[in-house]
């Protein structure tokens, strides 16, 4: 028989069509078969549910122990766990695949590995031991976050700075014609304690600031990817599209994931608090009653494509993560560790 929706030839058996994922003996009319159209339906089970039908084609979900974040492998429906049983996520969205293969993955490897003069050629003297490539689930969770902090502004910090470095130039050169070359040592320690001295007074000049900053942050589903985590990243959201199971290449898998959605608002905001704290401390060396409130918002689900690659040097082993939409690293694990890197 052939596909009602379109046109492909199916076996008569069939349920779902293999081409175009339309649940055979439904009307194309009502839209039925279109995870688009029908995503806004909502079902609710138990938390301790073993088996549950897709809200979009009526197919079996079967969530392993743990998993949280279910995708239908027929339509790219996918359902959460959450307090009240499982329900339907309805911002669930994807990337496209722009590096599809290992040849295009290793090219982005060698800039990054050989980036640097301790690092030129660590690519080429290294092992690659394996890749892979999977669709990783990622909870986006829009924050908006304001830190307002005090700390000795720059301006009085460098006029203090600049006036006791100039005021020890000319104590050191009168002291140094003095008592000659053998009071050195006592000399650089009268400077230190000018220097000390002289922020100290500038610890009168201490000022209010602000700093806001808006994140998409991106939170892993997967407990198993923990460890790559991003920190400062973002994934490329102006090229994201509703999830399409269709549009995911053949034989590259869709992970489910075991972080709900409160989780994910939780760690979203623990890491954009500490995010907030880095730039400010990289503004400001002298930071007092930091203090950062924080707007979250629902989160969305994007499911990203993500090459994996293990390389061995010497006796060390190295992990990049690298999204494979962008081309961007997105974590490493073992390259910078080592100052011989």
């Amino acid at each position: 028989m052939f596909c009602e929706k379109c046109g492909a030839q199916i076996p008569d058996d069939a349920v779902f069509c293999p081409k175009c994922v339309y649940k055979v003996g439904q009307s194309q009319g009502n839209g039925a078969g279109s995870p688009s159209q029908t995503q806004t339906a909502q079902v609710i089970a138990p938390p301790d549910v073993q088996e549950l039908k897709c809200p979009s084609c009526g197919a079996p979900l079967k969530p392993q122990f743990g998993e949280m974040v279910i995708t239908c492998e027929y339509c790219g429906a996918s359902v959460c766990l959450n307090t009240n049983g499982w329900k339907n996520i309805e911002k669930n969205s994807m990337l496209a695949l722009k590096i599809p293969d290992q040849d295009s993955l290793i090219k982005v490897l060698k800039g990054y590995m050989d980036r640097g003069l301790l690092r030129r050629h660590l690519e080429e003297e290294s092992k690659l031991e394996q890749t892979s490539l999977a669709y990783i689930p990622y909870w986006v969770v829009t924050v908006s976050a304001r830190t307002q902090y005090t700390a000795v502004s720059e301006a009085s910090t460098i006029g203090t700075v600049a006036g006791s470095v100039a005021l020890m130039s000319l104590m050191g050169g009168a002291m140094g014609g003095r008592r000659g070359m053998g009071m050195g040592m006592m000399d650089g320690a009268l400077m230190g304690g000018m220097i000390g001295g002289g922020m100290g007074m500038g610890g009168g000049n201490l000022r209010a600031y602000t700093y806001d900053q808006n994140y998409d942050y991106p939170v892993v589903a997967v407990k198993g990817l923990l460890q790559y985590q991003p920190k400062d990243f973002s994934f490329n959201l102006a090229e994201r599209m509703p999830f399409d199971i269709s549009k995911v290449p053949k034989g590259i898998k869709v992970l489910n994931g075991e972080i709900g959605e409160d989780a994910a608002k939780y760690e979203a905001k623990t890491y954009v608090d500490q995010l907030q704290s880095q730039k400010v401390h990289e503004q400001h060396h002298m930071v007092q009653k930091i203090v950062t409130q924080d707007d979250v918002s629902d989160p969305e689900l994007i499911h990203v494509p993500v090459w994996f690659a293990k390389f061995s040097y010497k006796s060390k082993e190295i992990s990049i993560v690298v999204d494979g939409n962008s081309g961007k690293v997105i974590n490493s694990i073992g390259l910078n560790e080592d100052k011989k890197l």
